[in-house]
């Protein structure tokens, strides 16, 4: 078994690491720009593979690395893992059917509500309590899925025909401009002091420093680790300005 994720402020990270250390203790898991995840999927039969929902849809990097990667998943078992702020519909459901496209076996699907990540957004913001209540939860309800999956039952979050309409309809047809390709909307302010963090982080490479300041491509995630972890507070992408850093490990 190995765990795959998409993480940009924690969450998915910690979800994914959960599930796996409760089912297979010696298993790990890897962020999924990490250089060995190929060689990793290839020798592992069992795949717990995690991302952040982003309007009722996984984020286009993910997409992308499944298509990209299409003749690895011929019979590799697979349950699909989604993150929340609020709403996903058919968040699991959306890699499900492209890695059943390729050969996987979908073992099942899991839909799991954290802290709200959009930092550049007052959208959906809660207090400090109010997160940590939110993990907790989340803790237990992993905890519930992993003595159900010991016991052969898997979850069907997000991969039911009517979770499908609640992802399609809810939000994915007005939203789609949003999630149809990597975005080229990421700002960065005079605020920015070229200190190379955020080009350090970014999981598509998509940022570098010119003359001592942060410059954006074209292929942004939306992932929001950037944004999430700017001294400066200098970058953001839906809204224009950071309302709130927005990371896993502040709420534990």
């Amino acid at each position: 078994m190995i765990g795959i994720y998409l993480s940009g402020t924690g969450n998915t990270k910690h979800c994914v690491e959960k599930i796996v250390g409760l089912l297979d203790k010696t298993a790990s898991a890897l962020p999924l720009e990490d250089p060995s995840v190929i060689k990793h999927i290839k020798s592992n039969s069992t795949i717990i593979f995690g991302y952040p929902t982003q309007f009722s849809n996984a984020p286009y990097m993910v997409r992308d690395f499944i298509n990209k990667n299409r003749l690895l998943w011929k019979n590799k078992k697979i349950l699909c893992v989604a993150t929340m702020g609020a709403f996903s519909g058919d968040g699991a459901g959306c890699t499900a059917r492209l890695f059943k496209k390729y050969g996987a076996v979908i073992l099942g699907g899991v839909h799991i509500k954290m802290p709200d990540s959009v930092c550049d957004s007052k959208l959906l913001k809660k207090s400090i309590e109010k997160n940590r209540k939110i993990i907790r939860q989340a803790d237990k309800k992993i905890e519930f899925i992993a003595e159900q999956i010991k016991q052969g039952k898997y979850p069907k979050d997000g991969i039911t025909p009517i979770s499908h309409m609640a992802g399609l309809f809810g939000q994915r047809l007005w939203f789609y401009k949003k999630t149809a390709g990597y975005t080229d909307n990421l700002k960065i302010s005079a605020d920015c002091v070229g200190c190379g963090l955020c080009a350090s982080l970014c999981p598509m490479k998509n940022i570098s420093v010119k003359n001592n300041r942060a410059v954006a491509g074209g292929k942004c995630t939306m992932c929001y680790r950037c944004i999430s972890r700017c001294p400066q507070k200098a970058i953001t992408l839906l809204g224009d300005e950071v309302v709130e850093q927005c990371r896993y490990e502040k709420y534990c």
